[in-house]
């Protein structure tokens, strides 16, 4: 039998594939570069950028039963491809196998479109000699070894720009821009005063001062006298420049880093805040920061998932992490935010002769609205920007959907009403909490009035809003059958949809908090009195907070029916955590709080507390980038992950000192001036 030649198998390979890609509508250009490259495998010793892109395939791993079955391969390998006529394009080819549901890197040439990809896995044009680039997971792993492709998604080298993130970047670089040419102003003029000075005060320690500064006084004197007698216009225009000045001066002494980051790490609390709450804050800051890090990342790349659930799922304690009831911290946060509100607005009133205008309701609104927004937008242009022009990265999943929801979005947080959407659909999703702490604070008004016409209407109504709140969150859970449990996958999508979210399941804690910073602010006497009511709060404070961790593992798991159980918890536990907080708080304002009222009221946690609201907004953005540029899966170790929160905790802190001076406190301060 007579042997082909090399050059007549390319050919019939050729042949075969080409004519086979027309029939699949595949481009010329592409048939051929993928033709060149498949060919180039079948030689004994083939050229080294088939080598590189055969390499940056993905390949099945170890591990398969607990959970790793992403194949990512090597996005950066295969950009490094240079090939005959075409260089080397990273897609992700997404498929689903019996109910698994997983991505394989593919290293394409760039002349191939996502649906040139996508046609030829359909076609397994990627087989060499009877052997897929693409296998299926062996079927002793997973019993049907049936593939089906629902995405295709090619990644490229450059960055993502269009006028939208052109705009948002030079929104941001103009936001920081500006606090820093103030500044520099500000030292300049300060320079320049103090070689002013120092002449004047040689001088007069070598003449008589007493008699320089009598003539300077009588000079200044008559002269502002001759000015008052007989004014002209250029004294007026000049009056009027120097006015201008003036209001140039102060704008830039507002925006200038100088003025913003005096107090800023102060290890004392500013105003006559209780000093407990700064330790609630951080302390639930902390918590947040540690479930977005395990979070985010359990949602999209690790390697280990299946068996990092297992781990945490039923552990308790990983309640600090990802499991348990979800995000009480934000409740913490709620709970302050009510109690703070109510106490802003009653001392207020107090200033303005204890009157409850239109216009104290409309400045102590419109004072909050821009409080939050300089920060919040500039978040907002910051997605949008940064994730647009940084590569994109095998996991780029999260920050890919940022850029498009802030896109399409932006203008709900504009109106701080982001969290009545979607879950999908928020720009920015933590950032919902933001819009439902405005509604909530829109609120506080009412009741504060309710409260000084009677007493007995507020509790009336408190309780009524309080009920239809529980009452509301219980039916949505039995009628939607909602976990109580963190999910740590997106199946319950319903849950962040219809309950996490929502203003008429999260009023509990914020209405407490009003009803807390109502008594606090306006008590005549202490609440405690004997000693049996300090161990009975808190026994109860203490015992309540366990149990409501207990009972989210007890009822984990999901029955297929309306639960009772699960209704009853997922109504009631939110309020009950704050009422727990609530005692906390007055435990230690009133002298009973012990050690905990030590830890919680630590000098330590002033500054941090400065700067919580820029770390809450800026945690997240950092997380995505972090992850969304791996290049690999991530393997979940407690170590790894312990590690990992505190290098996001130093970061955002960092970052977040520097927000607060450059973003949050100057535009603050200058719409005051």
């Amino acid at each position: 039998m007579p042997r082909l030649t090399w050059s007549a198998v390319t050919l019939m390979y050729s042949v075969f594939v080409f004519h086979d890609a027309c029939a699949w509508n595949v481009s010329q250009k592409c048939t051929g570069d993928t033709t060149a490259f498949l060919a180039e495998l079948q030689k004994e010793t083939p050229r080294k950028y088939a080598v590189l892109m055969y390499d940056a395939f993905g390949k099945i791993g170890s591990d398969v039963e607990g959970g790793n079955v992403n194949r990512p391969g090597s996005q950066r390998e295969c950009l490094s491809v240079e090939g005959p006529e075409f260089r080397g394009q990273y897609c992700q080819v997404f498929l689903k196998q019996d109910r698994v549901e997983y991505f394989v890197g593919v290293c394409v040439p760039d002349s191939c479109t996502e649906s040139d990809v996508q046609t030829l896995v359909v076609y397994e044009a990627f087989e060499q000699k009877h052997v897929s680039l693409l296998p299926s997971v062996p079927s002793i792993l997973i019993s049907d070894s049936t593939l089906n492709i629902f995405m295709t998604q090619c990644l490229s080298d450059s960055p993502n720009t269009d006028l939208s993130a052109v705009v948002c970047l030079f929104v941001c670089c103009a936001l920081l821009a500006l606090p820093l040419i103030a500044s520099i102003y500000v030292a300049l003029i300060k320079r320049k005063r103090k070689r002013e000075v120092r002449p004047a005060v040689g001088f007069a320690q070598t003449s008589n001062t007493n008699q320089y500064g009598a003539v300077l006084t009588n000079g200044s004197a008559n002269q502002s006298k001759a000015c008052s007698d007989a004014p002209d216009a250029s004294q007026t225009r000049n009056q009027n420049a120097e006015n201008v000045q003036q209001v140039v001066l102060s704008c830039l002494q507002a925006l200038s880093v100088q003025n913003n980051s005096q107090g800023v790490l102060a290890m004392e609390s500013s105003g006559s805040s209780y000093s407990s709450l700064n330790g609630i804050r951080i302390l639930s800051l902390l918590w947040i920061i540690s479930g977005h890090t395990m979070q985010l990342s359990a949602w999209s790349n690790l390697d280990n998932d299946k068996r990092w659930k297992d781990m945490v799922e039923k552990n308790p304690l990983y309640v600090l992490a990802f499991s348990g009831p979800v995000y009480l911290a934000v409740d913490s946060f709620l709970l302050l935010g009510g109690l703070l509100s109510a106490k802003s607005l009653l001392n207020s009133i107090q200033r303005s002769d204890d009157t409850l205008s239109f216009s104290l309701v409309a400045h102590f609104l419109f004072k909050r609205f821009r409080r939050i927004q300089p920060l919040h937008l500039f978040i907002v242009c910051l997605s949008i920007g940064l994730f647009s022009v940084v590569q994109r990265g095998v996991f780029w999943f999260i920050a890919e959907d940022e850029v498009f929801s802030c896109k399409k979005y932006w203008w709900s947080n504009l109106l701080l009403i982001n969290n009545l959407f979607t879950i999908t659909d928020i720009c920015a999703p933590w950032t919902w909490y933001l819009s439902i702490d405005f509604q909530f604070y829109a609120t506080t008004p009412f009741l504060i009035f309710l409260y000084r016409i009677n007493k007995s209407v507020l509790v009336v109504v408190s309780s009524v809003l309080l009920m239809l709140s529980s009452v509301t969150g219980g039916l949505i859970t039995g009628f939607l059958q909602l976990p109580v449990h963190q999910p740590t996958t997106l199946a319950y999508e319903s849950y962040f949809q219809y309950y996490y979210n929502k203003p008429y399941t999260r009023y509990g804690p914020y209405l407490l908090g009003i009803l807390a910073g109502i008594y606090m602010t306006t008590k005549k006497e202490t609440l405690i009195k004997q000693q049996w009511q300090v161990v009975i709060g808190w026994l109860c404070s203490l015992s309540i907070m366990a149990v409501l961790v207990g009972l989210a593992y007890v009822l984990r798991d999901v029955p297929p029916y309306p639960s009772l159980p699960h209704a009853v918890y997922q109504g009631m536990h939110r309020s009950l955590w704050a009422l727990a907080l609530v005692w906390i708080i007055l435990a230690c304002e009133e002298g009973h709080g012990g050690f905990v009222d030590k830890i919680l009221s630590l000098g330590l946690w002033a500054p941090l507390s400065n700067i919580s609201f820029a770390c809450y907004l800026i945690h997240p953005i950092i997380i995505i980038l972090y992850n969304g540029k791996q290049e690999t899966s991530m393997h979940y170790t407690d170590f790894n992950f312990f590690y990992l929160f505190l290098g996001h905790l130093v970061l955002t802190v960092s970052i977040g000192y520097l927000l607060t001076v450059l973003i949050e406190k100057p535009y603050f301060f200058l719409s005051k001036r």
